[in-house]
């Protein structure tokens, strides 16, 4: 599928059609309807308290907040917690990286690892699959150039996707909501879009999850990178990557 010839005018209109703006509702509104169930099982009380946080006093305020909860309704919690993920994963939403401290801070180091890689994946599995019904107009109204570069490196490492597709997991090369909603656009297929999610989320959740048992030493959310985890994060980014150069030297050789 080559997106760079598409017509530069679908740029320019509004990018969601009426019947695309009705499937998103839909969407919408069934995660709504999930948080409403989850909220009408939870005994009467001040949740005033739950918002999504921007912040790391909000998420202490919150983690202060659900810990009582997490004991005693712990499936509330957990359904809860995972349609929020789902749905900010879903639409594009950030804040995600907050989820994944309260995962820590919750959960603990290996249950808060498997919420989050479990909740990371659905949410990027729907924005795919969302995205394959109404995305194309949507990314090539914000991100044309990208979208561009995105379907030539896809192209020319079809043998070792995978490996292209772990790497960008691994590394900051690309955005994670962007990979999420071009994917299926340049038709990465969902196989190898989903192994690479769930494979290449699980350092970064470690990282992110490990730093929200001591949520309350952090000072930001830069202190979640040390050096260390940087240059693991690395390595492991060019691990993923190296079997793609090697063969791409092999073909011109």
């Amino acid at each position: 599928m080559d997106v760079s010839v598409e017509d530069k005018g679908e740029r320019r209109k509004f990018p969601l059609t009426a019947w695309e703006v009705t499937m998103a509702g839909l969407v919408v509104f069934g995660f709504m309807f999930g948080l409403a169930v989850v909220y009408l099982t939870m005994p009467a009380s001040d949740y005033s308290f739950l918002k999504l946080p921007r912040s790391l006093e909000d998420l202490q305020i919150l983690r202060d907040n659900l810990e009582s909860y997490t004991s005693d309704y712990t499936l509330q919690v957990l359904v809860g917690y995972c349609l929020v993920y789902i749905f900010m994963q879903t639409f594009m939403i950030p804040g995600t990286i907050f989820m994944s401290l309260l995962a820590g801070a919750l959960f603990g180091v290996f249950k808060g690892v498997a919420l989050v890689v479990f909740t990371a994946t659905a949410g990027a599995s729907s924005c795919f699959f969302l995205s394959k019904i109404i995305g194309r107009p949507l990314i090539f109204s914000i991100w044309p150039d990208k979208l561009i570069f995105f379907q030539s490196q896809v192209a020319k490492r079809r043998s070792r996707l995978l490996n292209y597709m772990l790497f960008l997991r691994v590394t900051p090369t690309l955005p994670n909501t962007f990979i999420n909603v071009a994917s299926p656009i340049v038709d990465v297929p969902y196989h190898i879009f989903f192994l690479a999610t769930v494979i290449g989320l699980i350092p970064a959740a470690y990282v992110t999850v490990r730093a929200g048992i001591t949520l309350g030493e952090l000072q930001s959310i830069g202190d979640l990178y040390d050096m260390q985890s940087i240059v693991t994060l690395f390595l492991i980014g060019v691990v993923t990557v190296t079997p793609t150069l090697v063969s791409n030297k092999s073909g011109k050789a």
